[in-house]
């Protein structure tokens, strides 16, 4: 075994002293500069962000509990868009477990021949990965207006059934 020098240097070659020397010099600089970079800038924030309504925005509750008689807005019927953006489009829009995708108008011109009765019995009994009605609780006329907008969406002429009379 080789006995251990206590004066011999680490360094045997001139490309290994000229790297120690050159980190000697580089590496307490790039220390110096990020310590003065780090004591002269000063933290900014988007002005916007301290308004008061963004503000307000940040603090507010996320949820609320009214007691009461139920608003104007409860029990209104919903477009067929606002049915679509809120359920159909999660499927629809990527096209996910090949759901035709909005607007693509190869993709449904085979389902478009089926009619809006026929389009609506498949959503209704569930289709492919689609669970029956959708996996909601939409009556048939809600459905109808959502496969009528996604149908007219990809160059369908369906019209919208009349509203049921109560």
């Amino acid at each position: 075994m080789a006995e251990h020098d206590e004066h011999s240097s680490f360094i045997k070659t001139p490309q290994q002293l000229i790297t120690v020397v050159l980190l000697a010099f580089v590496v307490p600089i790039f220390g110096i500069v990020m310590l003065v970079q780090l004591v002269v800038n000063k933290p900014h924030a988007d002005p916007a962000a301290l308004s008061p309504e963004a503000v307000a925005a940040r603090i507010a509750p996320v949820g609320k509990v009214e007691f009461g008689a139920a608003g104007a807005g409860a029990g209104a019927a919903k477009s067929g868009e606002d049915i679509v953006k809120e359920v159909c489009g999660t499927c629809h829009v990527p096209g996910v477990a090949n759901a035709p995708k909005l607007g693509d108008k190869a993709a449904w011109a085979p389902r478009l021949k089926a009619g809006l009765n026929g389009l609506l019995q498949s959503v209704v009994k569930g289709k492919g990965a689609m669970p029956a009605r959708a996996g909601t609780s939409l009556t048939d006329e809600e459905l109808s207006k959502a496969i009528v907008f996604m149908a007219n969406q990809a160059g369908g002429n369906l019209k919208e059934p009349a509203p049921a009379k109560k």
